[in-house]
């Protein structure tokens, strides 16, 4: 029960990753906001958490409605009187639009770091603004692998992660006076249902030769380095970006070749 009696808001939460955060906050005591854009689905994933026991409720927020982030804070603190912890999990790109420098436009370049980069601001500020007047609490944010290893596409993705990771380290060290702790989590290859179910086994074979570790990573291990910097136990953490990425990036680029040519020696 380490993050009992929290008041928690995790946004982008009805399914993946932030939907173990959910379940995972939950269960370590914590009350649970779902911020979504899409209430009934956050409503039948609440109700699903409460039939065990859990304390999870739901709050309406949509990343591409700015307003919406005021109102969700303003909703959890009218409730429960104060927010302990936020998870900014909101984030993603479109491939079709998110490219190259070559083959991007400018504006689907603007769109997509102003949709991850956007949303990442609001929320801390919105939440900030909150803790405090209440003593502080803990901001995480879900950066991505792709904000520290370049890719061959999702230019704006990668900058927007990159950015992230920047945001977090700053305001962390604006926020330390008001004890208000600001660290980020990055995921690599997670084995969400819409990575499972969408990526061909070819593509996701090759992507697992490039880890290390040779393994996806479970959304409850993205889950577990979140409960870890909402906690007590990470009292003195701030400023930290933990990749949890089964090693992806840290050896050298031909590692898989290196590795298939010693397993043929």
């Amino acid at each position: 029960m380490r993050l009992q009696d929290k008041v928690i808001v995790v946004t982008a939460a009805t399914r993946g990753i932030g939907a173990a955060i959910v379940k995972a906050c939950a269960q370590e005591g914590a009350t649970v906001y779902i911020g979504a854009r899409n209430l009934e689905r956050a409503q039948a994933e609440a109700a699903e958490l409460a039939a065990k026991g859990l304390r999870v409720k739901c709050v309406y927020n949509d990343a591409s409605e700015p307003g919406s982030y005021q109102s969700m804070i303003d909703t959890v603190v009218a409730a429960e009187g104060r927010i302990d912890g936020l998870v900014n999990n909101f984030g993603g790109t479109n491939p079709a639009e998110d490219k190259d420098l070559l083959s991007s436009t400018y504006e689907s370049f603007l769109a997509g770091v102003d949709a991850n980069v956007g949303s990442v601001f609001l929320g801390c500020q919105t939440a900030a603004r909150e803790m405090a007047k209440t003593g502080g609490g803990s901001l995480v944010n879900i950066s991505s692998i792709a904000g520290s290893v370049p890719d061959i596409s999702q230019l704006a993705y990668g900058t927007a992660k990159a950015a992230i990771n920047h945001m977090t380290k700053s305001m962390a060290v604006q926020l330390a006076r008001a004890n208000i702790r600001m660290n980020a989590v990055a995921p690599g290859m997670t084995a969400t249902d819409a990575v499972v179910d969408n990526l061909s086994e070819e593509f996701k074979q090759f992507f697992l030769r490039h880890i290390p570790l040779g393994r996806m990573a479970d959304p409850a291990h993205i889950a577990a380095a979140v409960v870890y910097f909402l906690g007590d136990e990470s009292a003195s953490a701030t400023g930290q970006l933990l990749e949890v990425s089964g090693g992806f990036g840290l050896a050298t680029p031909i590692y898989a070749d290196a590795m298939d040519a010693a397993v043929a020696r």
